[in-house]
């Protein structure tokens, strides 16, 4: 291989939870990514993760460090903001001493990254205090605080629950098709494959067929229930 070939590590994120919120689908980033490289670099590995977006042990993420060494490969992420949200995360991937490009903002550097994920975390924490001063302030008037209409608060909760089911089905099932396609279609060899990925299941459990079933074949509530 000529050393002159750019080479990078195509690192995925996508949250089971609120896949939309999050910007790009799975598919949406290696495309972003592909349309980056154009032809002109190598890609020597890809690493999806599954994940909430809140913690900084990401498995695939350390993974995909590792490939970049190894090869001498720059990290390739299709969204920065998929990377600078946790100031803890930020600053683990500043000490590994991998270089990383962000296809939406390939300017940045690491400066960029860690002077945004600051702000973040400023912004929540001031996001966090003003709720509860408006909380104080509501209780300090007399009002009464939350929902007396628990029929209703339970109603609009087992909705939530099946919109929530329903899009972690849909930012999941990717994950699986991209399994598959190696390969491996039996429900157990999936699952296994899942759990090897540290891919939790919508309640945080691991997988067996049942949940892959529910997963890949057109679910009903009862499907759904079963993912978790």
């Amino acid at each position: 291989m000529s050393p002159s070939i750019r080479r990078f590590v195509a690192y995925y994120r996508v949250s089971t939870i609120r896949q939309g919120r999050s910007g790009l689908g799975l598919e949406a980033q290696k495309a972003a990514v592909l349309a980056f490289i154009n032809g002109n670099a190598e890609l020597m590995a890809e690493f999806t993760e599954v994940e909430s977006g809140k913690h900084a042990d990401r498995e695939e993420l350390k993974k995909a460090i590792g490939a970049c060494k190894k090869h001498k490969a720059k990290l390739v992420i299709a969204k920065l903001d998929r990377l600078s949200r946790n100031l803890a995360f930020i600053a683990t991937l500043m000490e590994s001493g991998v270089e990383f490009v962000a296809v939406d903002m390939p300017e940045a550097n690491k400066l960029t990254v860690h002077i945004l994920a600051a702000m973040a975390e400023h912004e929540r924490e001031q996001i966090s205090k003003r709720t509860r001063d408006a909380l104080m302030a509501a209780k300090r008037r007399g009002k009464r605080l939350g929902n007396p209409d628990i029929a209703e608060v339970a109603k609009r909760g087992r909705a939530a629950l099946k919109a929530n089911a329903r899009r972690f089905a849909a930012n999941v099932r990717p994950i699986i098709e991209e399994i598959k396609r190696s390969g491996i279609t039996s429900h157990n060899a999936i699952a296994a494959k899942l759990n090897e990925r540290n891919v939790r299941t919508a309640r945080g459990g691991t997988w067996t067929h049942v949940q892959v079933g529910a997963i890949l074949h057109p679910f009903d509530a009862a499907n759904t229930a079963a993912a978790a």
